[in-house]
């Protein structure tokens, strides 16, 4: 049994959903999501939720901050809270990074960031409870925050069921449908078939495997990552998200004024199956986050850790997104986003839709030739002119 459709999308997280609602705002509602379990229930559910837009790399900053206008104005959009808490943002670095911070700061700017650089002092009346003696520099973005990226990929996937995206899920895709070197739809793993003149891969850490056996490399490794809850024994009230770069660590306060811990630095990865990866932090993690977040937060008197999770990025050579059409005519491919996905992704489903229907980005700060698969095998890799000491590529 054949279905059709003018487009599949395969995969149901954030950006397969995110890719639905701005292809259905561009009028392209006959659109049809194959999620092989439920919307969001993949890596999706496991972000971290951050919102900032600083980033070295333009293109990177002007997409989150695209992501933040739709964050403000989510209620207005979908008619629901998705979860956005504008809290603020603060990076703050420490001597060798001072410079690359203030030009990155200026370069965000050139693209319609609303960013500064603040005082010691103004970061100590934001965390009072931080130690910022190692700090040379700060950024401040009052817009920042963090979000609830499951939240937020069903609010995209109710929306564009509205407009009438039809939305499969436990509909797994085992392959590709090709007639040459097009690809006429997908194959499920119950044998029926889906015909589409396009189809959209945004499947995260299992793209290169469903990919692969059509000579379509998209150079991704599942990297699993660790994040710590901790009851800091202490009401700390009304806190921003704070970026820690010279210990390399991010905090962001949660409901019920507990913090969620990350961790920034990338000198050391952990490759994963996403399939089968241990869904808690290990004991040294546990070690690495007591530590850190001691020593930066003596003020958490009583602290104590309450829970732990992970999940995998899916990071690419650059550690930035291939958005990109493909060797295989009406195949694109949304994937690789190396941790920047749930701020992104709004300005994601709209350089998929203007791929799909332009073949071009509407978008002058975000060119589409930054986010093409052919830069890995062409060596012109996506990278910050503006890396910092240890965290690099993620900022």
């Amino acid at each position: 049994m054949t279905e059709t459709a003018d487009v599949v999308i395969v995969g149901g997280g954030i950006e397969g959903t995110a890719a639905a609602w701005a292809l259905a705002q561009r009028g392209v509602t006959d659109v049809l999501v194959a999620e092989r379990n439920t919307v969001a229930s993949g890596m999706t559910g496991k972000s971290s939720g951050i919102v900032r837009c600083h980033y070295g790399v333009s293109s990177l900053a002007a997409m989150a901050a695209v992501g933040v206008e739709v964050f403000e104005k989510a209620e207005e959009i979908f008619g629901t809270d998705i979860g956005f808490r504008q809290t603020g943002y603060v990076v703050g670095v420490g001597e060798p990074d001072a410079e690359s911070l203030r030009k990155s700061l200026a370069s965000q700017r050139a693209v319609g960031v609303q960013t500064e650089e603040i005082d010691a002092a103004e970061v100590a009346s934001l965390w009072p409870f931080a130690d910022l003696s190692p700090f040379a520099a700060f950024a401040w973005e009052a817009r920042g925050g963090y979000g609830d990226a499951y939240r937020t990929a069903q609010a995209f996937a109710a929306a564009a069921r509205a407009a009438g995206v039809r939305i499969r899920q436990g509909a797994t895709v085992a392959g590709l449908v090709l007639d040459g070197d097009r690809v006429t739809g997908v194959r499920l793993a119950d044998r029926s078939e889906i015909s589409a003149g396009t189809v959209i891969v945004a499947t995260g850490v299992w793209t290169r495997p469903l990919l692969a056996p059509y000579g379509i490399d998209v150079p991704i490794r599942a990297v699993r990552e660790q994040i710590v809850m901790i009851s800091p024994g202490v009401q700390i009230g009304h806190v921003p998200v704070f970026s820690d770069l010279v210990s390399l660590q991010y905090i962001r306060p949660e409901t019920g004024g507990e913090v969620l811990f990350g961790n920034s630095d990338l000198s050391h990865v952990e490759d994963a199956n996403p399939d089968n990866y241990l869904n808690r932090a290990t004991e040294a993690f546990i070690d690495l986050t007591v530590e850190r977040v001691g020593t930066r937060f003596p003020g958490f008197t009583g602290a104590a850790i309450s829970g732990s999770y992970a999940g995998c990025y899916d990071v690419t050579p650059d550690w930035n997104p291939v958005i990109s059409p493909t060797d295989l005519d009406g195949l694109f491919v949304a994937a690789g986003f190396s941790g920047h996905g749930f701020k992104i992704a709004p300005a994601v489903g709209r350089l998929v839709a203007d791929l799909v229907v332009d073949g071009r980005s509407a978008d002058p700060r975000i060119p589409e030739t930054d986010f093409r698969l052919s830069r890995f095998a062409d060596g012109d890799l996506l990278k910050t002119p503006y890396p910092y000491v240890g965290a690099g590529q993620m900022r």
